[in-house]
């Protein structure tokens, strides 16, 4: 059930598109999936037949998934060949034009698919800070940051205001997809529908004026801001954009081109609408296939040049002293990489973090770089995350496994293989890094987190 007082606003929006935007709940959600480039090319993965897919139009690895399949399940979903994404959620990252070498921020960004989105498109150049407020959501991110391969991102756990006094300036672009009240997942969320009220809607306006001013001080002259949503409440979209306009003279809507289906923002929804609402845009379900969303692409004022420092300078790394067990480590067991950046060391834990990258002395930073892995005693343990950032010719010993070896290795099961390696070997499905096993013979010990494992269903 549709909560009455939303029905009744959107009758009064809409008009005659009213009935036709009513009986798009009544039908079924598209999912999609989103190839990462980062670990094959779209081409590549589609040659290998794995699901019904369709291109989704505004973003270009982007697919709808056929009915029947179950993209989740395949073990590579946990190999991070792709990630399972809402096709309207797709948008505001491609609207971002993050490049390779940017430093960007994503301020709101759990569970991660705007910012394995946005990764992609740097191409493992550049610094992508990804923030979530929320611990446990935090946590959530982290995971699906390392389950993509990705590098030259840094997961912290902090306010928009901390933030704010740490990055004056510093970022290139900066994306805010921000919390709502979620009338955009209606159609697919029974608890979005329960949460609504009127009340909430105002709520969520005033925590988005909130998080949008922090957003500002962070963006560097000549920088681009993306706002998003998942709601249809013009308080929230057009609303929220015309407020911040006024608090803020330096920035302005950028015009962009609408791919077809999108629907041009509605300044006559909200008073004191800002100049050029017109090129914002609104993904609403009776237009196209995806659920509703609404974004906004905003720049500053002042000629592009160089971001500001952090306010703590740049991380320093430590001696190559302390980290020479990894090295003799990669020596044994890797190839192909130089694994240059800052290398950062947390107790027994061993990170490889960006070039240049800032001090985060003072931020709850769950992931400040690639973890690399864990020192143990007089021996070096290679991390999961290191494994899925490796490309199979990038190991000195592979063990490629079948799909139903690859369920087994998820479980957690120990592999019989046939193979004169000895000691760490990257185990791969179909090309795609899995994760680390430990030959001894022909038996495999499997080192898959115990956290991730998945049981067998028979």
């Amino acid at each position: 059930m549709l909560p009455e007082q939303f029905l009744k606003r959107m009758e009064k929006l809409l008009g005659e598109e009213y009935p036709v935007f009513l009986e798009s709940f009544s039908e079924e959600s598209s999912r999609g999936l989103r190839v990462n480039t980062i670990k094959t090319d779209v081409e590549a993965f589609l040659a290998g037949g794995y699901f019904s897919l369709e291109r989704v139009p505004w973003a270009e690895n982007g697919f709808y998934i056929g009915g029947t399949d179950r993209p989740g399940k395949s073990p590579l979903h946990a190999a991070g060949a792709y990630y399972i994404q809402e096709p309207s959620a797709m948008a505001p990252a491609v609207f971002l034009e993050a490049r390779p070498g940017d430093r960007v921020l994503d301020l709101c960004a759990a569970p991660g698919g705007k910012t394995t989105q946005i990764a992609d498109s740097m191409r493992g150049e550049g610094i992508l800070v990804s923030n979530e407020i929320h611990p446990a959501r935090a946590q959530i991110l982290s995971e699906n940051v390392e389950r993509m391969g990705l590098e030259n991102v840094i997961v912290t756990n902090e306010t928009p205001e901390r933030l704010a006094a740490m990055f004056t300036g510093y970022f290139d672009k900066i994306l805010v997809d921000a919390p709502c009240s979620g009338e955009g997942m209606f159609r697919k969320s029974e608890e979005a529908r329960e949460e609504w009220s009127p009340e909430n809607v105002a709520l969520c306006a005033e925590r988005q004026d909130g998080i949008l001013d922090c957003a500002a001080k962070m963006l560097r002259p000549g920088g681009r801001l993306v706002y998003s949503t998942c709601t249809f409440a013009p308080e929230e979209d057009e609303g929220t954009v015309s407020r911040f306009l006024e608090r803020h003279s330096d920035f302005s809507i950028r015009q962009i081109k609408l791919p077809e289906g999108f629907w041009g923002g509605q300044k006559e929804w909200v008073a004191n609408p800002a100049a050029g609402l017109e090129y914002t845009a609104r993904l609403m379900p009776h237009r196209l296939k995806g659920e509703g969303h609404y974004l906004a692409v905003l720049e500053r004022a002042g000629e592009d040049g160089f971001s500001a420092k952090g306010k703590n300078g740049t991380e320093k790394s430590i001696p190559e002293r302390e980290y020479s067990l990894f090295s003799e480590f990669k020596e044994q067991y890797l190839s192909g990489r130089d694994f240059a950046g800052t290398y950062l060391r947390y107790g027994e834990q061993l990170y490889l973090g960006m070039c240049e990258m800032p001090s985060l002395k003072g931020l709850k930073a769950l992931r400040p770089g690639l973890h690399l892995g864990t020192f143990k005693k007089n021996r070096f343990e290679p991390s999961h995350a290191l494994a899925l950032a490796l490309k199979p010719e990038e190991a000195k010993q592979v063990v490629e496994v079948s799909f139903s070896e690859a369920e087994q290795y998820i479980s957690g099961m120990t592999i019989t293989v046939n193979t004169r390696a000895k000691g760490w070997c990257l185990v791969c499905v179909d090309g795609y890094s899995l994760g680390w096993g430990k030959v001894t013979g022909n038996v495999m010990k499997n080192h898959y987190p115990k956290g991730l494992r998945i049981p067998v269903v028979d």
